[in-house]
């Protein structure tokens, strides 16, 4: 998980504290941001994928001669489900809002659920928001051809993906955030650090403490005069609002360098999880291609290791 847990208080009937609704790229990415931040989420994925319908995906940074979309999609997901989303492959067609807070989800097939927050992260369609907000402000009327259309207001939300709608946010196209993948990605995390900086700041965080960071710092780049906890509860008591308790600013600096202390990993933990990493990503690809890419040496060794019974399984490897 990442390297801060954000405490959301919400009504325990909720059935996620976020519904992230698009399965693409910008909802993956948000996504991935909101669960390793401890928040459950669900992500609906399923209805017209633009990036299904392209021969490849050439310009996303860290595939240098590309990658199909089904399997970037693959890894996306993946990825996500690895952070801690539960990913419904339903189609979302109302969301409505609660009285007592948060949202109603209807799914075409499965059953309702609630969430405290929605991110739309859709590119092709709006509708499932009518009804949150006034009509004449989420939506346009467009004339094309003779015929009248209706679609969501890209600049509903702003920059960062705030509604006028408490609680709801736009990530991704549907957003004018642009359809290039890699935008998209982007955009969605920056929309889920947006719900995440609002949360905290609901908690008593303020300025840059608010921030919301995943990350992992190696150990050794570790400074020292940042151990002491007392330098931090100064640090906060000399910048927090005039409205702040002591008791307050204090229980915050405590966290907030608890939240720090745990971001720091050895090498040795490092080198595994870039270890698994790499061996995802090998998952995903074909075994003929994969064999191709590898030195007849290494397949040898390899090949005696597994028939000596000394290595674990890539399974497990993967997996742990």
């Amino acid at each position: 998980m990442g390297s801060e847990n954000v405490a959301f208080d919400t009504d325990t009937d909720h059935d996620a504290a976020v519904a992230v609704v698009g399965g693409g790229p910008a909802g993956c990415s948000a996504g991935i941001y909101t669960a390793r931040a401890g928040l459950e989420t669900v992500v609906f994925d399923r209805g017209p994928s633009s990036l299904r319908r392209c021969a490849s995906l050439e310009n996303y940074l860290g595939f240098p001669r590309a990658i199909d979309p089904e399997t970037f999609l693959e890894l996306a997901h993946d990825h996500a489900e690895i952070a801690g989303c539960r990913i419904e492959a339903d189609l979302i067609e109302s969301v409505t809002a609660l009285e007592r807070g948060g949202f109603r989800l209807e799914p075409q097939d499965g059953d309702p659920v609630t969430a405290g927050f929605v991110i739309a992260a859709t590119k092709y369609d709006g509708s499932y928001l009518s009804g949150l907000d006034d009509e004449g402000a989420m939506f346009v009327t467009e004339e094309h051809d003779g015929e009248t259309t209706r679609r969501f207001d890209r600049d509903y939300p702003d920059s960062d993906g705030r509604t006028p709608v408490d609680r709801l946010y736009v990530a991704g196209p549907l957003a004018g955030g642009g359809d290039q993948a890699i935008v998209a990605a982007g955009h969605g995390a920056t929309v889920a650090r947006t719900l995440l900086r609002k949360l905290r700041e609901d908690e008593g965080y303020w300025g840059r403490f608010a921030g919301h960071y995943d990350w992992r710092r190696k150990a050794g780049n570790r400074r020292e005069k940042w151990d002491d906890l007392e330098r931090w509860i100064a640090l906060f008591e000399d910048s927090a609002p005039d409205d702040r308790e002591t008791e307050t600013v204090r229980r915050l600096a405590e966290r907030y360098a608890a939240d720090r202390d745990t971001a720091y990993v050895d090498s040795e933990t490092a080198d595994r999880q870039a270890e698994r990493g790499q061996r995802r990503l090998a998952a995903a690809l074909d075994d003929d291609v994969l064999l191709e890419a590898v030195d007849d040496e290494a397949i040898r060794e390899r090949a005696a290791e597994l028939e000596g019974g000394n290595a674990r399984s890539d399974a497990d490897l993967i997996d742990d």
